[in-house]
């Protein structure tokens, strides 16, 4: 069996705390995204707004996944109990984005058949730009810490984070092509274009849960 998460290396206490942090954190903020982008959306009928909000959602769900299970990491834990835990909590990173691709086809397919007209939303400008200088700091802080602690799992959730940053970056230019020039049409089409690096996020956190395999295995 390869080494789980807790075996390679012995990974310090210090370690595992930084990652509860960070995904504790990772959390909080998603909160205040699913709260924020569903009120703001919802007021103005924008599809790419409430899209962004249940994105959110589904990431408050993956962050409490990964939170669980390094919040059940101790030193009495054995291998395979770790490894177990490992891999399911990839299993669940990984069928959360594949929800997260089925509601961007929806949605996408949605608005543009409809003809869906968003208002224009200051709210939601703010918030996507803030989310441009919040989420880089959390993805690349968790993807080190996964790196370092050779978990799939939280590697597959900062993928999620990933996804959340192109998201705010085409929820920003969606929002300001319509609040400008009228173009309803431009953020359901770039939403379809975030499937591919999902894919790749999901298939990574599915592969772990079926193997154990790590990518850099």
């Amino acid at each position: 069996m390869l080494p789980s998460m807790i075996a390679v290396a012995q990974p310090s206490r210090q370690l595992i705390r930084q990652a509860r942090l960070a995904q504790a954190l990772t959390a909080g903020w998603m909160v205040v995204e699913l709260v924020v982008a569903l009120a703001a959306g919802i007021a103005v009928h924008s599809v790419a707004l409430t899209a962004f909000g249940i994105d959110s959602g589904i990431e408050i769900f993956t962050s409490l996944v990964v939170l669980r299970q390094l919040l059940l990491h101790t030193d009495r834990a054995s291998d395979e109990d770790l490894d177990r835990r490992e891999r399911q909590a990839s299993r669940l990173v990984g069928w959360a984005l594949y929800g997260l691709i089925v509601y961007i086809v929806v949605s996408s397919v949605v608005s543009l058949v409809g003809g869906s007209r968003p208002g224009p939303s200051a709210v939601g400008i703010v918030l996507a730009a803030v989310v441009l200088v919040v989420m880089p700091v959390l993805w690349r802080w968790r993807l080190a810490l996964a790196g370092r602690l050779h978990s799939p799992a939280l590697r597959g959730d900062a993928a999620c984070s990933l996804v959340c940053i192109v998201m705010a970056a085409t929820l920003l230019v969606g929002l300001l092509l319509n609040s400008l020039f009228g173009w309803w049409w431009a953020d359901p089409l770039a939403g379809l274009t975030m499937i591919w690096w999902i894919r790749g996020g999901a298939n990574e956190a599915l592969e772990a849960a079926r193997t154990g395999r790590r990518d850099d295995d």
